[in-house]
Order: structure tokens, then C-alpha cells, then sequence
């Protein structure tokens, strides 16, 4: 009975090397892939919008179909600091006691905002310049991506594990920088 049962498992063990192992590692390496189209689409994205001082539908979906290449689905988060000068007056109803000091601050808009410019509640062709969202040389841009699905990599290490790695991110980057230049 015990040479029956060894056997069995040498079998199943023997399945487990011929086939579940490569087919993990191939997996892995779809994730790592996955990995650097995720992350060159990112920076190339955030670097062209800090270059050009500007977003539009075009770059956005652009963008969204080179990431969604991966077969993943992603949450994508933007971020817009936009840099304030105000001047300090040790009266503000009284000009004449400016401090000879500015204030420096950023007023922050985020994705939903972004959106609704470049796809406002209109029929405009996509090209049209009421749909570029502008930002100003200083400002800050960044870009957060972040997976929201169970990668094929990921399920197949929870089955060769027996665990389930639950629901962080295996795709996540932010990226982001000073906008560079204002080409209107």
C-alpha cells in the first residue's frame, strides 16, 4: 500500500516540476513585463505633459491604451500643483505696507478635476483648445498607476503557495516633476 502511495505523490510532485513551476515563472516574467511597459508608458506620458506645459484627450488615451496593453486594469491618479505668489502686507486693505516678502503656496487639483477639462460636457473635436488642460513653468505634475486586478502572475504563486497575497498593487508607480515649459 505504501509503494502505491509513494508513487502517487512522485507523480504529483513530477506534474508539479513539468508544469506548474514553468508555468509560474512564465507568469512572473508576464508581470515583469508588464512592469516596464507600465512604467516607460508612465514616464513618457508625465514627461511629455511637464515638457509641453499641457494635457489633451489625445495623450491621455494615448496613455490609458498603452498600459491597458498589459491585459491589466489600472487605477490612475493625477496630481496638479499649481504654484501661488502672494504678497505679504502686514495690512492687506493698506498696499503701501507691502513687506518686501512673498508667500509661496500651491493649490492642488487632482484627476477629477483634470478630466473634466480635457473631456468637458460639450461636443468639441478632440483637438480642440478649450480641451487642453494648461499648467505653468514651476507647477508640479504627477501621475500615480496603480493595478486593480489579480495579476496571472499573482494567482499562480497564491496556487503553487496555497496563500492569497490579497489586494496590493503588484503594478504601482508614481511618477512626476516640475512642469518645464509652456508650449501654447
Amino acid at each position: 500500500m505504501s509503494s502505491a502511495v509513494s508513487k502517487f505523490v512522485a507523480v504529483l510532485l513530477a506534474v508539479a516540476l513539468l508544469f506548474v513551476y514553468p508555468a509560474a515563472e512564465a507568469y512572473q516574467k508576464q508581470d515583469d513585463l508588464s512592469r516596464l511597459v507600465v512604467y516607460n508608458a508612465v514616464t513618457q506620458f508625465v514627461d511629455a505633459v511637464r515638457n509641453k506645459g499641457y494635457l489633451t484627450p489625445v495623450m491621455y488615451q494615448d496613455f490609458l491604451q498603452e498600459i491597458e496593453a498589459t491585459g491589466n486594469a489600472f487605477d490612475v491618479q493625477m496630481e496638479h500643483l499649481h504654484k501661488k505668489y502672494t504678497p505679504v502686507y502686514a495690512d492687506a486693505a493698506n498696499p503701501d505696507t507691502f513687506q518686501d516678502d512673498v508667500d509661496v503656496s500651491y493649490e492642488g487639483f487632482y484627476t477629477a478635476d483634470i478630466l473634466s477639462v480635457i473631456y468637458p460636457d460639450n461636443t468639441l473635436p478632440k483637438d480642440h483648445e478649450a480641451r487642453k488642460y494648461r499648467m505653468n513653468v514651476g507647477d508640479f505634475f504627477k501621475v500615480t498607476v496603480r493595478n486593480i486586478n489579480r495579476t496571472a502572475g499573482t494567482i499562480m504563486l497564491d496556487f503553487v503557495t496555497g496563500s492569497i497575497s490579497g489586494a496590493a498593487p503588484v503594478l504601482a508607480f508614481p511618477y512626476g516633476g516640475m512642469v518645464l515649459n509652456e508650449d501654447y
